[in-house]
């Protein structure tokens, strides 16, 4: 793997909620390590609840009440220096974010005024993030950008409400790319596009990466997706990194039950068979079971799987698993 860009130390991130005088704790993330390196698009795949979002949340210092960080670090290699984001003040987070990091929230319209047309959210983001530019120059970067990337430039006069889902979609990531980010971090970009404008979204991103030569760290529950723009992918269950290695690898050599559970969930052309899905249902991040969380859906799961969680731990230069059922 290239030189880390980001990496992560038993990262906790929990939602502490006070209902009615008794407080609930929400483990979504819960122990997660990660290793990402420059110049590499990174999956993290997942069923829905099982922490992805709050992942990304923690990765760039969005951690507001009622979530917060329990432990661990998150490290960001910046400049020759490996800078711990927890031990930021706000002021110096909001510069890391828009000097290093960008994200991409789940649902453009989040990102996207109603009330303003494209080259106005364009211009004002390029006015309050790189001084000395006027109005005019601010929309000339705009135009260059949107075109370089292959969006049609008269979509600036439009107002969000006047495209189409796909391409507000496309248009919020252009956004994020703009002032050309050393690292990208992107929620569900395609979450409710039809397969066709799917495509579209991920080719966008692919290209983003490969003319930035940047990283991306994407965050989607379709593995079809994953398949198609991750160099490498973490799965994640009930708050943890479950497995880890290079996409042809997990899609060709799963070793994690549930990781075998979301692959054969995909359809194949050809087979008309009836697809297995995952058995059961996700546990409860506020009451985990004990031991390995997957066991009360594994039907391989042995005795020691109810009782102790295994560690993720490499089974070859870079396929890493936590599963008792694999090695010695």
């Amino acid at each position: 793997m290239s030189r880390t860009i980001l990496r992560t130390e038993q990262l906790k991130a929990f939602y502490v909620l006070d209902l009615f005088g008794t407080q609930k704790v929400i483990k979504a993330v819960n122990g997660v390590d990660l290793d990402i390196g420059e110049n590499e698009v990174y999956g993290i795949a997942g069923e829905s609840g099982c922490g992805k979002s709050t992942l990304l949340k923690a990765l760039v210092g969005a951690i507001e009440p009622p979530l917060r960080l329990i432990g661990g670090r998150v490290l960001y290699q910046m400049v020759g220096e490996e800078v711990d984001i927890s031990s930021l003040d706000p002021e110096e987070k909001r510069r890391l974010r828009w000097e290093y990091v960008s994200y991409v929230p789940q649902g453009s319209m989040s990102v996207l005024n109603p009330v303003l047309k494209l080259k106005e959210t364009f211009r004002d983001f390029i006015e309050s993030h790189v001084s000395g530019k006027t109005g005019k120059e601010a929309f000339e970067i705009a135009r260059e950008h949107i075109v370089r990337l292959g969006l049609p430039p008269q979509i600036l006069n439009a107002y969000p409400h006047q495209l189409s889902g796909g391409m507000r979609q496309r248009v919020t990531i252009a956004l994020a790319a703009l002032l050309k980010p050393p690292l990208m971090i992107a929620d569900e970009p395609t979450t409710a596009l039809d397969v066709v404008v799917q495509r579209g979204v991920v080719q966008l991103l692919k290209d983003i990466q490969r003319t930035l030569e940047n990283t991306i760290v994407l965050v989607t529950h379709d593995m079809g997706v994953q398949a198609n723009i991750a160099d490498r992918i973490g799965i994640m269950y009930a708050g943890k990194i479950v497995e880890e290695a290079p996409t042809g690898q997990i899609f060709g050599e799963p070793l994690h039950p549930y990781t075998c559970y979301l692959i054969d969930s995909l359809p194949h052309f050809g087979d008309k068979a009836t697809r297995t899905s995952v058995p059961g249902s996700p546990p409860s991040l506020s009451n985990p079971p004990d031991g390995c969380p997957f066991h009360p859906r594994c039907p391989q799961a042995l005795d020691l799987c109810t009782e102790q969680m295994p560690d993720l731990k490499y089974v070859d230069h870079s396929h890493k698993v936590a599963c008792w059922l694999v090695g010695d």
